[in-house]
């Protein structure tokens, strides 16, 4: 098994884990935030795709699927437009409200197929080349690649723990 295999499989993964996370929900779940200062589905699942995106259109010089397909103008959130997510206060986090699982799924398999392409031309050379030199040391993109990969599973976990919370309230 190649180096590329192994992460088309992990970035499998995570598709999976956001349809599980997401589908079945209305708005109100998706939005629910089970503490004042916690993250909701909503805003987790956009997260984790909007890091995905940035992240590997960057490495690979790619658009981001967010603002080359129109998905920032779909789900509207009243963000700028380059927002990830990253650092946001708990009235940033209130701002990402969608309407249905289908917009949240939607824009991450777009995401998906955009980082599945990138992935299928890859070479093991291709993993050393370095794509950020603002770290010490410079990042590569096998190392950048593997980081996106940790931080999305770890968001679509929360994502569906806090489906887990929803599930059983309703019990």
């Amino acid at each position: 098994m190649h180096a590329k295999d192994i992460l088309i499989d992990g970035f499998g993964r995570i598709r999976e884990e956001v349809h599980a996370a997401v589908e079945g929900l209305g708005p109100d779940e998706l939005n629910h935030r089970p503490g004042p200062d916690a993250n909701s589905v909503a805003w987790l699942v956009w997260h984790l795709t909007r890091v995905q995106d940035d992240h590997v259109a960057d490495a690979f010089g790619l658009d981001q699927v967010w603002l080359s397909e129109g998905w920032d103008k779909r789900l509207g959130l009243g963000l700028p437009r380059r927002d990830t997510g990253y650092g946001h206060t708990s009235a940033k986090v209130a701002k990402v409200r969608v309407d249905s699982a289908g917009l949240l799924t939607g824009y991450y398999d777009a995401v998906h197929e955009q980082t599945l392409g990138a992935l299928r031309a890859l070479t093991a050379r291709d993993l050393e080349r370095i794509v950020d030199e603002r770290w010490d040391p410079p990042v590569s993109l096998g190392v950048r690649l593997v980081s996106v990969l940790s931080d999305d599973l770890q968001h679509a976990g929360q994502a569906a723990y806090v489906r887990g919370l929803l599930q059983s309230a309703d019990a």
